[in-house]
């Protein structure tokens, strides 16, 4: 079950703790992703706060929220991009996209396998996804004072097969959120430090995964092509083969 936008929206920008888990996460987004001039990004769910550093030089950025969750203005200050969508049936046409991002929108959907589907449509061959969700093992995911509190968690394995068995290839894991989901002072003083040193873990011991993913397009295969292409073509019949003696 989707949360409320409003709820989503006091969180990440009306507390502490909510502008320190969007900082963090931001921060890995454009580790990997750091920019995108000329692209086009799209984040589905409640992704716009980390949308934000590619409104400036994308071509186009656009934020999709789901119905059940609701939809709200944004960017404060600027042109609305976001748009309210069915989960799946998203206004977009196919390949158009170059960078999605999904967050608060694969673990709280009642139909995950069609917002797959309709990411793996939107995606441009070749684009590039990064799909964001609690980790089940994580600390977050145990504490509903948080949005990642509710949904379904995975762990690193399941979230790759299901990416798997939508047909994207992973390409690269990534975790965030090391520090407890605490709104103490002492805690968001020391966010910073605690993201710094949850790199060299191991481990993914933070409270969200980050698997980002592509879109791979093979051209197809169909039975007997080779054959027909050796045949020789119709308009050389009757045309002597090289050094043939004229009939």
């Amino acid at each position: 079950m989707h949360l409320d936008v409003l709820d989503l929206r006091n969180f990440y920008y009306r507390t502490g703790l909510g502008r320190a888990a969007q900082k963090a996460i931001r921060d890995k987004v454009l580790g990997l992703w750091p920019e995108a001039k000329g692209q086009t990004v799209v984040g589905f769910g409640f992704a716009v706060p980390l949308l934000r550093p590619y409104l400036a030089e994308a071509r186009r950025v656009v934020g999709l929220m789901p119905a059940p969750q609701g939809v709200m203005p944004w960017p404060a200050g600027m042109p609305n991009v976001s748009v309210l969508t069915e989960e799946a049936r998203w206004p977009l046409q196919t390949g158009m996209v170059d960078r999605l991002i999904l967050m608060h929108g694969l673990e709280t959907s009642d139909n995950p396998t069609a917002v797959l589907e309709e990411a793996w449509r939107v995606l441009g061959p070749g684009g590039r996804a990064l799909i964001i969700v609690p980790n089940r093992t994580g600390l977050w995911a145990r504490r509903d004072i948080t949005p990642f509190g509710y949904g379904r968690p995975y762990t690193s394995g399941q979230l790759e097969a299901q990416l798997k068995r939508a047909e994207f290839a992973p390409e690269r894991h990534l975790s965030a959120l090391y520090a407890p989901p605490s709104h103490k002072r002492f805690w968001l003083r020391t966010a910073p430090f605690w993201e710094r040193t949850g790199r060299s873990i191991p481990w993914r011991a933070g409270g969200v995964l980050m698997l980002e993913v592509s879109k791979q397009v093979f051209a197809p295969k169909r039975p007997g092509l080779r054959e027909v292409v050796r045949r020789p073509l119709k308009v050389l019949e009757g045309v002597p083969a090289p050094g043939a003696e004229p009939v």
